[in-house]
């Protein structure tokens, strides 16, 4: 099978959108990615997955932490800086959650320390160990088959 053909099945998966963030030196960089999920409840464990080509990945080894902040439908826009599909320079405030570097308005925001890491493929897997969590009662902005998506609220539906 050829790559779009992979990409396209992969993006009939709905998902969450995160930033994933990292600190190197009070020097905070972060990206967009919706390759996390929960590992294990006991322990606290999530994994998520980074591409050999992005710029965090040296930043993950060198800190050793990262917090994973699930968006809210109307962050949007910090979707689309971190993922650098909005080019002009745009000043992002950082929170902290146990010393790491969290999204004020998540609708959850997760602070971990690398517990492991492997590589697979052309993506380095990192397992964190949950060390705090934040929760915001704030609806998740979503992403399906390429394009941004938000929940529908089946109680405004009309009935038939």
């Amino acid at each position: 099978m050829d790559d779009r053909l992979f990409r396209t099945a992969m993006g009939k998966f709905a998902t969450g959108v995160t930033v994933i963030a990292t600190d190197v030196e009070g020097d905070v960089h972060g990206m967009t990615a919706n390759a996390f999920m929960s590992v294990s409840l006991s322990p606290k464990l999530v994994v998520i997955s980074i591409g050999e080509k992005a710029k965090i990945l040296e930043k993950i080894k060198q800190s050793q932490t990262f917090s994973v902040n699930i968006l809210a439908a109307e962050q949007q826009e910090l979707s689309m800086i971190f993922a650098g599909q909005i080019k002009e320079p745009r000043e992002v405030i950082f929170d902290r959650l146990d010393g790491k570097p969290v999204l004020a308005g998540a609708v959850a925001q997760i602070a971990c320390e690398v517990s492991a890491e492997h590589v697979e493929g052309d993506h380095t897997l990192f397992i964190g160990k949950v060390t705090d969590i934040k929760l915001q009662d704030a609806e998740p902005l979503l992403f399906y088959s390429g394009r941004y998506r938000t929940l529908l609220d089946e109680s405004t539906i009309p009935s038939n």
